[in-house]
């Protein structure tokens, strides 16, 4: 175990480090992030369209949910090369970037908006319809959103600063702004017309990515692979990485299953079968990671009320009205990063814990599954089980991996708390001891 600690911390840990650090890395982190109020408007919306099952009056908040969660990906694909080329200090070419990239990306999906105009006006079929039928602008889209994105960042960053003028030129810089940004976006929007262009490659650029990544979409809802992926956010974690490293990697899938199941609620067709687990409904808000990532809210408990050293206590009191808020960084890193003795225990639950989750979903439909976007991690457990799932089972379940969560934290909390209450009593002693001396 020591050795294994050892290569983590000495190799492993800052390997991952850097890869957080990087720029490109770095920028599709947080161009998702800035898009998350769509994503949280899109929860709201979602959560009141449930009247109208109920009451015939009730507006249809499904229009509102398309044009904030529905265009998630369009807003990624312009936050990418603006967000890169502002890091790279090219600031005069950020917004131009962002253009050249929601060009790209719209070239891609190669949206048809209105098919027949006429017929819309003889049904009144809203416009949204006819344009969410394609699946890109949505979480559908995420990945050739970044992918659209990113290769507009490097055709900017790499001309930012060619310029057609000399620098002692007269003519004003906000002019020859124009006329410089006109080759790289001309370059980008050519790129994207010659690959999909039926005269050219006719490629379907929105297919095929959707192709390449399908096997990554497949396994993690599947047993083994939802548990792998949990369980590598987990062991992340522990080492005091920030699991958002896996943003670019797990953020559009979990997003795309959330706008699946969703369709499949809307059609009436969702199933224990077909409803793909791998959401932040479930995993944030139905059963998974109460208290945070590793279900740390029993650790937090534990600390708070029943450890014997006043280190963990003053800690757990300290971490307590954010766990019950699903904010347990104050914990992961006050007790559990890079402690052999309690990394151990989240690396279990990142284990144990998905397996049941799968098993009394899948296998023996206990707890429902979420068919509703909800990206509200921050809501507190119980009541995001009860808006998420809203079955009896669901309630049920949920106690059950709290409890199972609890069981797996206890002896490890109980050695660590020992040694640090006997570390105390000892240090108190030698203090005792100092103060006789004199």
């Amino acid at each position: 175990m020591d050795k294994l600690i050892s290569w983590l911390e000495g190799s492993f840990a800052p390997k991952m480090n850097k890869v957080v650090e990087n720029p490109w890395i770095l920028t599709i982190k947080n161009s998702v992030m800035q898009a998350l109020p769509l994503i949280f408007l899109g929860s709201i919306f979602s959560l009141l369209t449930i009247p109208e099952n109920y009451l015939s009056w009730w507006p249809n908040f499904w229009t509102p949910y398309g044009w904030t969660f529905g265009i998630v990906s369009l807003i990624v694909a312009f936050l990418i090369p603006y967000n890169l080329l502002m890091h790279k200090g090219h600031k005069r070419a950020a917004i131009n970037g962002g253009i050249a990239g929601t060009i790209l990306f719209l070239i891609s999906l190669n949206p048809q908006f209105v098919a027949d105009e006429a017929s819309m006006v003889e049904s009144g079929e809203a416009a949204w319809t006819r344009i969410s039928a394609i699946g890109g602008f949505g979480a559908g889209g995420m990945f050739l959103a970044i992918i659209a994105g990113l290769v507009a960042a490097a055709v900017l960053n790499r001309f930012a600063d060619f310029s057609f003028f000399k620098p002692t030129s007269v003519i004003p810089d906000f002019v020859k702004d124009w006329f410089n940004s006109m080759l790289p976006i001309g370059l980008v929007t050519v790129f994207g017309w010659i690959l999909t262009d039926p005269k050219f490659l006719n490629l379907n650029l929105y297919q095929l990515v959707v192709a390449a990544f399908m096997p990554l979409q497949n396994v993690v809802n599947m047993p083994a692979g939802f548990i792998l992926a949990m369980f590598l956010f987990c062991f992340l974690y522990s080492m005091g990485i920030s699991t958002w490293v896996l943003t670019p990697v797990f953020t559009p899938v979990l997003l795309a299953n959330a706008a699946a199941n969703t369709a499949l609620a809307q059609a009436g067709e969702a199933t224990v079968q077909n409803l793909a687990l791998f959401t932040d409904a479930t995993i944030y808000s139905g059963y998974l990671w109460i208290g945070g990532i590793g279900c740390t809210l029993s650790l937090v408990l534990m600390m708070a009320f029943t450890a014997k050293s006043n280190q963990l206590k003053t800690l757990g009191r300290a971490c307590l009205v954010p766990a019950i808020f699903n904010i347990n960084e104050p914990c992961v890193f006050g007790v559990v990063a890079w402690n052999p003795i309690m990394m151990v225990p989240m690396w279990i639950s990142g284990i144990v814990l998905p397996a049941l989750v799968f098993l009394f979903t899948k296998v023996i439909p206990l707890g429902a599954i979420p068919d509703m976007l909800f990206n509200m991690w921050y809501c507190p457990y119980p009541i995001a089980t009860m808006i998420t799932c809203g079955t009896a089972g669901s309630l049920l379940l949920v106690l059950i991996i709290f409890a199972v969560s609890w069981l797996i934290w206890t002896p490890f909390f109980r050695t660590y708390d020992k040694e640090l209450a006997d570390r105390e009593a000892k240090e108190a002693e030698e203090d005792d001891d100092e103060d006789w001396s004199f």
